[in-house]
């Protein structure tokens, strides 16, 4: 099990987790190794500019939702350089990023603020 993996699998469990993510396609808004915050979040609630925790394709991805399709219950997922991973239903959206190094992430008023970050 890569370490997204059972790093999503303990959010879809309800923790708010803290890792390091490796890797550059979300430069500027993470930096590879920057702590990060992921918290449970309703897939219903995500909105386009959210970066989420979430599996497209097979692969999980800590990346931006670039679109939203509220009626057929998914959202598109995207790095910050401009490439689309794809759709994936709610059912695959397992958090929310909600800090970065420690700074709170606009707009993440809907993730469960009252959890105590784990960190793997």
């Amino acid at each position: 099990m890569s370490n997204l993996t059972s790093i999503a699998a303990r959010v879809a469990a309800g923790a708010t987790v803290e890792f390091r993510p490796t890797g550059s396609s979300m430069v500027p808004l993470i930096r590879s190794r920057q702590l990060v915050t992921v918290a449970p979040v309703d897939p219903a609630e995500v909105v386009v500019g959210d970066i989420v925790l979430a599996r497209v394709a097979g692969a999980v991805y800590l990346h931006l939702v670039s679109a939203v399709d509220p009626v057929k219950g998914r959202v598109q997922i995207s790095n910050n350089r401009g490439r689309i991973n794809g759709w994936t239903g709610y059912a695959r959206v397992y958090g929310i990023c909600t800090a970065v190094d420690g700074r709170p992430r606009p707009g993440t008023r809907r993730a469960d603020a009252g959890r105590t970050p784990n960190r793997p």
